[in-house]
């Protein structure tokens, strides 16, 4: 280690953000730029632990304590080596994971964690900067086809490393550009499209070809697929949004998050949004029903669409300000604030919505709630929700945003035409990310269920090692 005292010297520090109230006027990421020699100091307080647990916490298991350390000795083009050995996609995590990696850094039992994820944007965007980040050819060409289908973060990982194997890839994207959830579900201001663009013209570069608006099992039946390719990977992703079967849930103006972010990420880049049902927070009263990410998602781009109010409500109780040292190394339940939060929002937490509200035109006016709490039945041991009396209330609403999750993923025709099983989750059934049909394999969202992206990164390169090793036991029977 350069200083192995680094983290008694350095305090965390990471880059200030604009001023809310002119960063809501765009849609331009948030942050300011940050000294490369402060990315430095914060590389150095990393400990190199004897057992590193911020491996077991990154679930694409980057090798963190060697890419700081190249960091600290301002190797920058071996610290890009070392992490994009095992990260496809390090400007994505860089700026969207939720770092569950900093969550089980050792420092972070009794300090601020390494700033790891910060560190982690700055070697990839210095290594773009430098030109290191080049197409990935392959030393071997194969002759087998590959089709992937979806282009989200699960799609690419999955077709990078296996056109890196030397495999003629084609991803198919329903949607009219690729990227998947990371051009329509993420905003901008947390996700540039650019971002996406500089790393899709590297893939193709490669060798793999993408074509946009083709709806796999519609546009090309399975059998043609079953066909035309020697393997299949679905990664098309959780997109069944758990829905929420409350009077008055039919009106106008209750909608999916994913579909009001999806239509504003169209505007930014400038694509045609749908015809009818156009979503947009100018001047109502927003509610935001949902705590996570998403929730906080809708939350920032209401802001900067001109909401007149935005609540957030939570069916969960607060969590604590600051994490119990027994919670280390796992993922802390601990109250959690986004950029967008800071932009104005009123949050409420333990409510629980009973009904949309109609006014005398039949608009949506309000959404009734009450305060719950959460008791243990001493019989079954569970939590049950109990309403607290004399707090059902309403709250102005004119546009309701459901951002409590996906269920599974779509029960389309080509699952229904290929003939694969689901779990008793929804989710395709798998076993080592093969289906039981021959040849067909599932990663990310579609298989495990909605997760985070760094997740469907790692999914899609364990299903592209499992064709590999697919093909080379075909050959060897």
């Amino acid at each position: 280690m350069s200083r192995p005292t680094g983290f008694l010297t350095y305090k965390r520090e990471l880059p200030a953000s604009r001023d809310p109230e002119l960063r809501v006027q765009d849609y331009a990421e948030i942050y300011e730029a940050f000294p490369l020699e402060k990315t430095v100091e914060q590389a150095s307080r990393c400990m190199d632990c004897g057992i590193p647990f911020c491996h077991n916490g990154c679930p694409l298991g980057n090798i963190i304590p060697e890419f700081n350390e190249a960091v600290q000795d301002e190797n920058w083009q071996q610290a890009y080596d070392i992490l994009a050995s095992t990260n496809n996609f390090p400007e994505f995590t860089g700026r969207i994971c939720p770092a569950p990696c900093e969550a089980a850094c050792v420092l972070s039992i009794n300090q601020d964690a390494v700033a790891i994820e910060h560190i982690e944007k700055t070697i990839i965007e210095t290594a773009y900067e430098n030109g290191w980040v080049k197409p990935e050819l392959p030393v071997v060409e194969r002759a087998e086809q590959v089709a992937v289908i979806g282009s989200g973060p699960a799609g690419l990982a999955a077709a990078g490393q296996l056109r890196s194997l030397g495999y003629q890839v084609t991803v198919f994207e329903r949607q009219d550009a690729i990227g998947g959830l990371l051009r329509y579900g993420i905003p901008d201001f947390k996700l540039e499209k650019w971002v996406i663009d500089r790393r899709l013209e590297m893939m193709e570069a490669s060798g793999i070809t993408f074509q946009s608006s083709v709806n796999v099992g519609v546009d090309i039946t399975a059998a043609e697929l079953r066909s035309s390719y020697d393997a299949v990977v679905l990664c098309t992703g959780s997109t069944t949004p758990r829905d929420l079967p409350i009077p008055g849930r039919e009106l106008e103006g209750v909608a999916f998050a994913m579909d009001f972010l999806e239509q504003q990420n169209r505007r930014v880049q400038g694509m045609p949004v749908p015809a009818g049902g156009e979503l947009h927070a100018g001047g109502k009263n927003v509610v935001v029903i949902g705590g996570g990410d998403t929730g906080a998602d809708c939350v920032g781009t209401s802001r900067r669409q001109g909401a007149h109010s935005v609540t957030q409500i939570e069916l969960l109780a607060k969590p604590p300000q600051t994490r119990s040292p027994l919670s280390w190394p796992e993922w802390p339940m601990v109250l959690r604030s986004s950029s967008s939060h800071e932009e104005g929002c009123v949050r409420e937490w333990a409510v629980l919505a009973k009904a949309f509200v109609r006014d005398e035109n039949g608009q949506l006016k309000g959404l009734q709630v009450v305060d719950v709490v959460w008791e243990k039945d001493p019989q079954s041991g569970r939590n049950t929700l109990v309403e607290l009396p004399d707090t059902q209330r309403e709250i102005p609403c004119e546009l309701a945003l459901l951002a409590i999750g996906f269920v599974h993923t779509e029960k389309s025709r080509l699952l229904a035409d290929l003939g694969l099983p689901l779990d008793e989750r929804g989710n395709i059934q798998t076993r080592q990310y093969r289906t039981p049909v021959p040849g067909i394999f599932a990663a990310g969202d579609n298989r495990r269920g909605q997760s985070l992206v760094v997740w469907a990164i790692q999914e899609g390169r364990e299903a592209a090692a499992a064709v590999h090793q697919f093909f080379k036991k075909s050959k060897m029977a």
